[in-house]
C-alpha cells in the first residue's frame, strides 16, 4: 500500500506576473494529481490578504476570486509568520516578489520552521551576512530554502552547479549571458547573421521596452545590476564569500548623466543622444568579426568576479543566443576548456513560475 503523503500548507505572497501564472499552474496540477497532498490556506497581495483562521484550504482554482471578494488589508509580515508558525501542518511560504523587506526576514521565517520557495533573488544575492544567517535559520529550524529560479528561471541552473561540486569536480570559472533582456537588446543591435546591422540602440531599447522584454524603466535592466546579482548568487555556490552584488566591477550600460533622470519616459526621450557611443563600440567589434554581448563571468580560482560588455567570435555560444534566451558555461577540472553549457529561455512570468512550482514539488517531497 502507498504511504499517504502528509498535507503541506502553502502560504502565497505575490499574485501578479510570476505569481498569478504560479496560481494556475499549481492549480491545474493539484487537479490533476490528487496525491499531491497540499493546501492554500494564505494569500496575499501588496494591498490585500485572505486567510483562515483554522487553516482550511482556500479553492486553488477561484483563490483570485476570493481574494478580490473576501480579502482583508493586509496584516504585518509579523503577524504572517506568527500566523503560519503556529499551523498545524509544515508549510512552505512561496515569496512571489523582489521585495527586500521580505528577504530580511528569510532568516526569521526560516527559523520559525517555515520553509521558503522563491525567486526572490535579494536575500541570497544581499549581504553575505543576510545569505549565511538565512541558511543558518534554515538548519537550526529544521526548514528548507529552494531558490532555484532566482537564476536562470526553470533552468537547472544552480543544481547542475551543486551537483558538479558534491561530486567533487573543481569549478575553475563561471560564465554567459545571463540576461533575457540583454539577449534580446544584442542580437538585435548586434545580430551574428545578415549584413552589419545599422539600429539605433535608443531604437532597440524602446522596442524591447514596448515588446515586454524590460522593466518599465529600462534602466532597472541596462544597469548591469540583474545580472550582477545572479553572479553573486552563482560565486556563493561555488564557495566565494562575496559580499555583496555591489562588490564587483559591473559596467552599467546606462549614460552617467541619464542615471538620475526622474522617468523612463524621460531617460527614452534624452537616450538618442548617446547612440554614437554605442555605434562606436559596435563598429569596433565588427571590425574584428565580432559581436557585442553582454556577459558575466566568475573566476572561482582568482575569486573575481565581473560583468559587462564583451566582443565575442560570432561562433561563441553565447554569441548565437536568440529571443530571451540565457547561457551558463561551467568550466571544471572535469569538463576542461569543454564547457558544461545549460541554455534555454531564462525569463519570462510563465517559464520563472515553472521554475517555482518545481522547486515547491522538490520541498514537498524532501518534508514528506
Amino acid at each position: 500500500m502507498t504511504k499517504q503523503a502528509k498535507e503541506i500548507l502553502v502560504a502565497i505572497i505575490g499574485a501578479g506576473g510570476v505569481g498569478g501564472h504560479f496560481l494556475t499552474q499549481l492549480a491545474t496540477l493539484v487537479n490533476q494529481t490528487p496525491a499531491l497532498n497540499v493546501s492554500l490556506c494564505y494569500l496575499g497581495i501588496i494591498d490585500r490578504v485572505y486567510w483562515t483562521s483554522d487553516y482550511s484550504a482556500i479553492d486553488l482554482a477561484n483563490a483570485l476570486d476570493i481574494l478580490a471578494e473576501k480579502g482583508q488589508d493586509p496584516i504585518s509580515l509579523e503577524q504572517t509568520i506568527d500566523y503560519l508558525a503556529k499551523a498545524p501542518s509544515k508549510v512552505i511560504l512561496i515569496d512571489n516578489t523582489s521585495v527586500q523587506s521580505i528577504a530580511d526576514l528569510y532568516p526569521r521565517i526560516l527559523g520559525s520552521g517555515i520553509s521558503i520557495v522563491t525567486p526572490n533573488k535579494k536575500a541570497f544575492s544581499g549581504t553575505y551576512d543576510l545569505w549565511k544567517e538565512a541558511f543558518e535559520a534554515a538548519r537550526s529550524g529544521g526548514s528548507l530554502i529552494e531558490h532555484e529560479c532566482t537564476v536562470g528561471a526553470a533552468l537547472p541552473v544552480l543544481s547542475t552547479l551543486r551537483t558538479l561540486i558534491a561530486a567533487g569536480d573543481d569549478i575553475h570559472r563561471i560564465e554567459g549571458v545571463f540576461s533575457g533582456t540583454m539577449t534580446y537588446l544584442f542580437s538585435t543591435f548586434s545580430p551574428v547573421d545578415g549584413p552589419a546591422s545599422t539600429a539605433r540602440w535608443s531604437d532597440v531599447v524602446k522596442k524591447a521596452r514596448e515588446l515586454g522584454y524590460t522593466e518599465p524603466d529600462p534602466r532597472d535592466d541596462l544597469n548591469g545590476m540583474d545580472v550582477a546579482r545572479k553572479l553573486t548568487i552563482l560565486a556563493r555556490i561555488a564557495g566565494l564569500k562575496t559580499e555583496s552584488a555591489t562588490s564587483f566591477p559591473v559596467k552599467s550600460l546606462v549614460p552617467q548623466a541619464l542615471e538620475t533622470v526622474p522617468s523612463a519616459t524621460e531617460y527614452l526621450e534624452k537616450l538618442p543622444a548617446y547612440d554614437h557611443e554605442m555605434d562606436e563600440l559596435r563598429a569596433t567589434a565588427e571590425q574584428h568579426n565580432n559581436v557585442l554581448r553582454f556577459v558575466g563571468s566568475v573566476d572561482v580560482q582568482s575569486g573575481a568576479l565581473s560583468v559587462g560588455l564583451r566582443q565575442l567570435p560570432k561562433m561563441h555560444p553565447a554569441a548565437q543566443l536568440v529571443s530571451s534566451d540565457n547561457i551558463f558555461s561551467f568550466y571544471t577540472k572535469r569538463y576542461g576548456d569543454r564547457p558544461l553549457i545549460i541554455k534555454g529561455a531564462g525569463a519570462g512570468g510563465e517559464v520563472t513560475a515553472m521554475g517555482v512550482l518545481a522547486g515547491l514539488l522538490k520541498t514537498v517531497d524532501r518534508l514528506n
